[in-house]
């Protein structure tokens, strides 16, 4: 594989200038920020933290942080943008959350990576940081039996330093509002389909990581223009240092040795997925919301798409959906490896 070393001196400095810009523009952004709940000081050198951007996902919340209590992260650091439907007063009482608060524009802060960009550069150094979304749950080889800081030390003694996850759409069998999601609930006691296949994928050599499209909403909502779908490619696990830099959301990271989490040469290394809750009962209010705010990539194409497809009635599952069983399942199926983790 292409390492960073390999590139030439010209395009070496470029990604560096990039990286260290990027890095500026993140601490420069803190001004944007308010401390709620500052409960850093309780985080301990061993510590697994997430990184959280919200807004008003109020009902996501318990579920969301009891999932990734239960798999080992130790310490929750969330931004809130401007909730209205008590969010931050949820979070702000959580013994384990760290909150801050801000009413600038996600747009303009590179969609809510600038604040998480200075969070994980003031507090993520040396840890082993989760960047993920309230609908977003992180499933790895073994996540059954063995608990995140297992993966971690793995990692860690293999020398790597990123860990990749497909995001993989979940839906529901029937339409997204036949049945309420509740508070607290399991989202996948709802929305427990996904698509076994239908997935392309390339290699982006600006940076060296592989691009992932398909899946039900390239299917059901771009089926004329699939390359206009979203990015399913994530690396949402990372052994964080300050000079590190997220480039473009948790797709692609800078230096670009980070985004080197597969095997060129006929080998598999380890990798999981989010699975991706998105497609609840909440999907059509939040997404007439965030059309409405226009604060999306894009010009919030993706949230047209959505708000056209629903006035149309449009279904996700198909007769080729797979009902989620396990890890093991998306094992066999190439959606994630065991790699040589044994």
């Amino acid at each position: 594989m292409q390492g960073l070393k390999h590139l030439p001196l010209p395009a070496r400095l470029r990604r560096r200038a990039e990286r260290q810009w990027l890095i500026a523009r993140a601490i420069n952004r803190r001004r944007a920020l308010t401390p709620v709940s500052d409960r850093t000081d309780q985080i301990r050198k061993r510590d697994i933290l997430a990184f959280v951007t919200q807004r008003n996902e109020r009902v996501r919340l318990p579920y969301f942080l009891e999932y990734y209590r239960n798999l080992g992260v130790r310490h929750f650091l969330f931004v809130d943008n401007a909730s209205t439907d008590g969010s931050t007063e949820y979070l702000k009482v959580q013994p384990d959350v760290s909150l801050w608060q801000t009413r600038a524009s996600y747009k303009q802060s590179r969609f809510g990576m600038d604040w998480l960009g200075w969070l994980l550069f003031r507090y993520g150094h040396n840890h082993w940081c989760l960047t993920v979304d309230p609908d977003e749950f992180l499933i790895y080889p073994h996540c059954d039996t063995r608990p995140l800081t297992a993966l971690t030390d793995w990692l860690s003694d293999s020398g790597h330093r990123s860990f990749p996850a497909m995001l993989l759409d979940m839906y529901p069998k029937g339409n997204l509002d036949d049945e309420t999601y509740r508070e607290g609930q399991n989202p996948f006691e709802i929305a427990c389909w996904f698509d076994p296949a239908n997935y392309s994928i390339r290699k982006n050599n600006y940076l060296g990581n592989l691009w992932v499209q398909g899946g039900p909403r390239t299917r059901a909502f771009f089926p004329y223009n699939p390359q206009s779908g979203p990015a399913l490619n994530k690396i949402p696990l990372v052994r964080w240092n300050r000079r590190f830099t997220y480039y473009s959301s948790t797709h692609m990271l800078l230096p670009r040795s980070l985004n080197q989490v597969f095997d060129e040469d006929g080998g598999e290394m380890a990798s999981g997925c989010l699975l991706h809750a998105k497609f609840l009962s909440t999907f059509a209010k939040k997404s007439t919301e965030e059309l409405d705010r226009g604060q999306h990539y894009g010009n919030s194409q993706e949230y047209r798409a959505y708000h056209a497809g629903l006035q149309q009635g449009v279904r996700l599952w198909c007769s080729e959906s797979r009902r989620f069983r396990d890890w093991r399942q998306l094992e066999d199926l190439g959606l994630i490896s065991s790699g040589n983790w044994p």
